[in-house]
């Protein structure tokens, strides 16, 4: 429910929360891996030569962090945000770049369908 920053604090506010949350992850990648926004308020990690139990459990860690996560703007605190994440991984998901990401993305549905502030991890892709 990202879009209550938004609407409670501005769009300049709700850009502001998108860099704090895109730096706090960058500071909490490894050389190796890569950090990006997706769109809208997603953002997706690939992390070689990660195992798919390591990558839930920095999943599930990132979740709780984000949620702790304080930001203001213009001297105002902004209100937290919870984090919901789908967990893909190599080859268990898919085989190509598009793939991995289409089963990451439908584990982050299953994940807000679920309440939300939830680590799903993907099934495998049908025709993989």
């Amino acid at each position: 429910h990202f879009k209550q920053i938004n609407d409670s604090f501005g769009h300049q506010a709700g850009d502001a929360y998108l860099q704090a949350l895109g730096a706090f992850l960058h500071n909490r990648a490894r050389p190796e891996d890569i950090v990006c926004r997706y769109g809208g308020e997603e953002f997706v990690l690939i992390l070689p030569d990660t195992t798919l139990a390591d990558a839930q459990d920095l999943a599930a860690q990132l979740c709780r962090d984000i949620e702790r996560l304080h930001v203001e703007y213009q001297g105002q605190s902004l209100e937290s945000v919870t984090a919901s994440a789908g967990v893909a991984a190599y080859p268990e998901h898919g085989l190509t770049n598009q793939a991995l990401l289409l089963a990451a993305d439908r584990a982050l549905y299953q994940a807000k369908a679920a309440g939300r502030n939830e680590v799903m991890i993907a099934h495998p892709v049908p025709g993989q």
